[in-house]
């Protein structure tokens, strides 16, 4: 499986006294780790470490020194040649300004930001899942082919025929991986996925347990980024697909100005008219 270099960069700062009451601080530790815990991505990939700019250079073995059998104690050794490429993984910004009405941020009773936050993490865990997986037209152009766009490239994809059982096309498909040398660690796959596994019975309709397909680690994409018209599900060797995040979530408290529609310039929200606040992420 193509090695995917993916990171996640936020951007804004405080510039409100209300953001205090807002957004606690550690809500900033909290968002990364709903992103982490609702990005299938995130949860079967390698991770490494933060980045400190917006991108960051990294050195990746390209080929593997060979080694050779002498023959004899007197004979030569041979050499080998490690060749090694400068890789760079970029950071690319996500981003989202959420009008709010002022009587809503006023009112003590009502948690605000106990509401808008699970909604920031399931949106950002989406967009990310997304573009690693299917790519779509707002994919960064820094990032390269999305996992499913790859595996079609290089023809790793398999259809399961019309008598085959879905436990067989799934046997089949690892192979294709195992084949290039690598390990199936894990399946991910939309919710569809749950009710093939539980069909899957052997000759005398019990259900097949604690064989190697049946134990795999499964990555249900629940946040709505799955496109079942694409795929039924993608196994690979996920510790090849590694990301990093450039830790820098902020925010910024607008109270004038206006809100436009980017795809046609019109005003949506005008802030000081309509009593309303913006909170960019």
């Amino acid at each position: 499986m193509k090695r995917l270099l993916l990171n996640l960069q936020l951007f804004a700062m405080i510039q409100h006294s209300d953001v205090d009451a807002l957004i606690p601080e550690e809500s900033i530790r909290e968002i990364f780790q709903g992103i982490e815990a609702q990005s299938q991505v995130f949860k079967l990939c390698t991770r490494l470490p933060n980045m400190s700019s917006n991108r960051t250079r990294l050195k990746v073995l390209e080929t593997l020194p060979m080694v050779y059998w002498q023959g004899s104690s007197t004979a030569f050794k041979k050499t080998s040649k490690q060749a090694w490429e400068n890789k760079y993984i970029y950071a690319e910004e996500l981003a989202v300004i959420i009008p709010i009405a002022e009587a809503d941020v006023n009112d003590a009773e009502y948690d605000i930001w106990g509401a808008v936050k699970p909604k920031i993490v399931e949106a950002i865990a989406k967009k990310i899942d997304q573009a690693v997986i299917f790519g779509g037209e707002d994919k960064p152009s820094n990032f390269p082919d999305a996992l499913l766009t790859s595996a079609f490239a290089k023809g790793f994809v398999r259809e399961k025929a019309d008598a085959e059982t879905m436990y067989n096309a799934i046997s089949e498909t690892m192979a294709l991986v195992e084949e290039s040398g690598y390990d199936v660690n894990g399946l991910v796959a939309g919710p569809s996925i749950k009710k093939v596994f539980r069909g899957m019975v052997d000759t005398t309709g019990q259900l097949i347990t604690g064989d190697e397909i049946s134990a795999l680690p499964r990555a249900i994409v629940n946040n709505g980024a799955w496109d079942k018209t694409k795929a039924t599900a993608l196994v690979g060797d996920f510790k090849q697909v590694v990301f990093s995040i450039r830790q820098d979530v902020q925010y910024k408290l607008l109270t004038e100005g206006v809100i436009q529609d980017p795809s046609d310039n019109s005003i949506v929200y005008n802030l000081a008219q309509q009593d309303m606040v913006a909170l960019r992420v």
